[in-house]
């Protein structure tokens, strides 16, 4: 796959899958699980105050409004029972992906991650990303700059193998992985981060990171353009080629990404990995049409995972 749009066809492509939204009285919500139905991606199922529902189903699409009549509708009495019944749509099966309506992210998680009512099978819980951006040849994903603020070794294991099985089902065989920082040489005192990197690129030689070439630390400039890694003699399989960017903790992978969507004329596509089945986590501030890729690719992902 080669842009959004791409992802987006090929989950329509596909089938419908069942999305439960936990708290989807918000009207981009309503607007984008709309958008998904409409184009066969998803079957919602609606959780949360109806009333409110209703109310922002009426002032989704710019005030025209969205028909919700073919969705199945779930009473909840505040959001941290939406959340409950979402998540357990999901554990019992009635449901395939989660998505995050008007509800701060901790309560959702938990009751996501809950090792008893929730979808946990033990993984690190980590933000995934997919960009398209017009100044790279390609779609390529970033993590992880949603949830996990400093991880340490055995976190970016996990993280690495989140991103590269997203990768995968874009269609990469053997995703090319750089480790961001911001210089290229190792300084273990200095730079911690720089240390990781190597450790974490010796450990997929070592076949301790599977299914993909793991190399860093790289600058962002010459992980993805060729031109720079000549310039400054690296030579990698990886350089100027990444498919998949891992930021070396919460600050950097944040600011990168909302930096590619708000000035870099970015398109994007963002779920949570880690539990039984994806979930949708977009900001609030993130427009109807990077809710609807997220739902897309978390759709896409969810027939491969789990």
């Amino acid at each position: 796959m080669k842009t959004i749009d791409d992802i987006i066809k090929a989950a329509a492509a596909a089938g419908a899958t069942t999305l439960a939204v936990a708290a989807a009285q918000e009207p981009s919500v309503i607007e984008a699980a709309h958008a998904a139905y409409t184009k066969g991606i998803a079957r919602p199922i609606i959780v949360g105050d109806l009333a409110a529902v209703a109310a922002a189903a009426a002032k989704a699409n710019e005030g025209k409004g969205v028909d919700i009549s073919a969705f199945e509708l779930i009473p909840a009495k505040d959001i941290y029972q939406a959340a409950a019944i979402a998540v357990g749509l999901v554990r019992d099966g009635k449901a395939d992906i989660i998505m995050k309506g008007i509800i701060d992210t901790a309560p959702l998680l938990k009751a996501v991650l809950n090792k008893e009512t929730g979808i946990n099978v033990g993984r690190l819980a980590c933000h995934v990303a997919v960009i398209q951006v017009p100044t790279y040849h390609k779609l390529f994903v970033l993590s992880d700059g949603g949830l996990n603020i400093a991880p340490d070794l055995s976190c970016f294991v996990d993280i690495i193998n989140s991103a590269v099985s997203v990768s995968k089902v874009l269609g990469v065989k053997v995703p090319k992985v750089a480790l961001l920082a911001a210089v290229e040489k190792v300084y273990p005192d200095k730079m911690p981060c720089t240390a990781t990197a190597a450790l974490l690129t010796q450990m997929n030689r070592r076949g301790q990171i599977k299914g993909c070439i793991v190399d860093g630390p790289f600058g962002l400039d010459n992980s993805i353009s060729a031109e720079s890694a000549r310039i400054k003699g690296i030579v990698s399989e990886v350089a100027g080629d990444a498919d998949v960017l891992i930021a070396p903790d919460i600050e950097a992978g944040n600011i990168l990404y909302k930096c590619l969507l708000d000035l870099a004329q970015a398109k994007g596509a963002g779920i949570v990995m880690g539990a039984a089945k994806p979930v949708v986590l977009p900001s609030r501030a993130d427009t109807a049409e990077t809710k609807l890729a997220s739902i897309a690719l978390a759709a896409l992902v969810g027939r491969n995972i789990g």
